[in-house]
C-alpha cells in the first residue's frame, strides 16, 4: 500500500499541493482548485507522490501532463525513469471567459483556501510531551497576495546583526544550509500531517485551539490558547507559515522568521500574532464559553529579520479579513504601547490561568532533547 498525494503546477506560475490518502492503491480525493486569468493556451502538469514515513523527500511515482480544456479528463500517469504506465488520473477541469484583464494578474490563486499542520520530526521521539502545538508548524495556501501587495516585499534587514549573520559574510553559508535544512524537516510531507478546508474566522480559531491544564489533563484542549505566534507570509507561494513563538524547534537558530521562510532573502511579509477575547486577556475568565466572546487576531510586525514596513500592517488586516469572513484582526505596530500590553495579558493568562510554565513563552529544550538543531548536525555528518 501507499500514501500518495499529487502537486499540479499551471505553466510553473502557480502550484496546488493535495493532501496525503493513506494506506490506498486507489486514492480519491475529491478536491477542488480554483485559479482565475489562466490563458486558454496553458499546461497543467501534475507529479503524483508517494509520503513514506520518516522520508525527508518524497517518492515521484509518475508525472503527466494536460491541457486545461474544460470536460472531465482520464489521464495516464508515466513513470519518470523508464517511462512505464503507472495507473491513471481521473480530473475534471471547468472554466468560463475571464471578466478580469489576464495580463496584470495571471494566473491568481481563488481558493479554496486549505491549510497543512506539520509536526517536528523530534516530537516523535519524545515522550510525556506537556503541548504538542510546541512541535507544530501550519502553513495556511492564502488568496488575494498580489491584489493587495502587488510587487512589493519586505528585504531582510540590514542593520539587524541576526540578519547579518544569516545574509552577509563567510560563514552565512553554513548558518542558511542549517536553517533551510531545519526548515525542510519541519514543512516536510508526511503521514502524520493534518490537512483541512477554511472559510471563515471559525476555522482560524480552531487551528488555535489546545493546551494542557495545571494537572496535565486536556481540559482545555478545545479552549482558544492564549499564546503569541510566529509568521511569515512567504514570497514564494503566497502562503501564511506560523508556530508558536515558543516552539521548542526554534533553539540554536538564528532567526524565528527565517526558518519559517526558509532563508528567503525577502518575504511578502512577518511579524508575530495572538488570538485575544473582545476587550482584552485581562478581562476575559474560562467561566465564559469561547463560542460566547467576539474574538480578535492581534497582528503586529515585529520581526527583526525583515523589518517590515509598519505602513503595510493594514494590507495584512485587509488581506486576512478578504480569506476569512468574519474575523476581526487588529493590526498594531511594534512599537505601539497597546500592542505590548496585550502580549502581556495574554501571556499573563497563559501564566496564571491554563498551566503554562515560563520557559514555554520562548524558544527552550528540556534537558536531554534531542533538538531540531541537534537532528541537522546529525544529519550533516551522516
Amino acid at each position: 500500500m501507499m500514501n500518495p498525494c499529487f502537486r499540479a503546477t499551471l505553466d510553473d506560475k502557480v502550484s496546488y499541493t493535495s493532501s496525503i490518502k493513506l494506506n490506498t492503491l486507489s486514492p480519491v480525493w475529491d478536491e477542488t482548485w480554483i485559479v482565475k486569468t489562466v490563458p486558454s493556451t496553458a499546461t497543467l502538469s501534475v507529479v503524483v507522490r508517494e509520503v513514506e514515513s520518516g522520508a525527508l523527500v518524497d517518492n515521484d511515482i509518475g508525472v503527466f501532463r494536460t491541457t486545461v480544456s474544460p470536460g472531465t479528463k482520464e489521464v495516464e500517469i508515466v513513470g519518470k525513469r523508464l517511462g512505464r504506465s503507472k495507473g491513471t488520473f481521473w480530473l475534471n477541469i471547468e472554466s468560463s471567459p475571464s471578466a478580469q484583464n489576464s495580463v496584470s494578474l495571471p494566473y491568481l490563486f481563488d481558493g479554496p483556501i486549505h491549510y497543512s499542520r506539520h509536526d517536528s520530526p523530534t516530537m516523535g521521539v519524545l515522550t510525556n510531551l506537556r503541548d504538542t502545538r510546541l512541535y507544530s508548524t501550519w502553513k495556511i495556501y492564502i488568496k488575494g497576495v498580489p491584489q493587495f501587495f502587488g510587487d512589493t516585499v519586505q528585504r531582510w534587514n540590514h542593520d539587524y546583526k541576526g540578519a547579518q549573520a544569516i545574509f552577509k559574510g563567510p560563514t552565512s553559508i553554513a548558518v542558511r544550509s542549517g536553517i533551510m535544512a531545519g526548515h525542510h524537516m519541519l514543512y516536510a510531507r508526511t503521514v502524520s500531517n493534518g490537512f483541512g478546508v477554511m472559510t471563515s474566522a471559525d476555522d482560524v480559531f480552531k487551528l488555535l485551539r489546545g493546551g494542557l491544564h495545571r494537572d496535565g489533563s486536556n481540559a482545555f484542549e478545545n479552549r482558544i490558547k492564549p499564546a503569541v505566534y510566529t509568521y511569515v507570509i512567504a514570497e514564494e507561494d503566497n502562503t501564511f507559515r506560523f508556530s508558536e513563538t515558543g516552539a521548542a524547534f526554534f533553539v540554536d537558530f538564528a532567526s524565528k522568521h527565517a526558518l519559517h521562510s526558509n532563508c528567503a532573502e525577502s518575504v511578502v511579509y512577518s511579524g508575530e500574532f495572538h488570538p485575544r477575547p473582545e476587550g482584552g486577556w485581562e478581562n476575559f475568565s474560562d467561566c465564559t464559553d469561547d463560542s460566547g466572546v467576539r474574538w480578535e487576531l492581534m497582528i503586529d510586525n515585529d520581526s527583526g529579520t525583515y523589518s517590515p514596513n509598519p505602513d503595510m500592517l493594514a494590507k495584512v488586516a485587509q488581506l486576512l479579513e478578504h480569506n476569512f469572513t468574519g474575523i476581526n484582526v487588529v493590526a498594531l505596530a511594534e512599537d505601539d504601547p497597546e500592542l505590548k500590553k496585550s502580549v502581556d495579558a495574554c501571556r499573563e493568562y497563559a501564566l496564571t490561568k491554563r498551566g503554562v510554565k515560563r520557559t514555554e513563552l520562548e524558544p527552550h529544550a528540556t534537558e536531554g532533547e534531542e533538538t531540531l538543531s541537534d537532528r541537522v548536525s546529525a544529519l550533516k555528518k551522516t
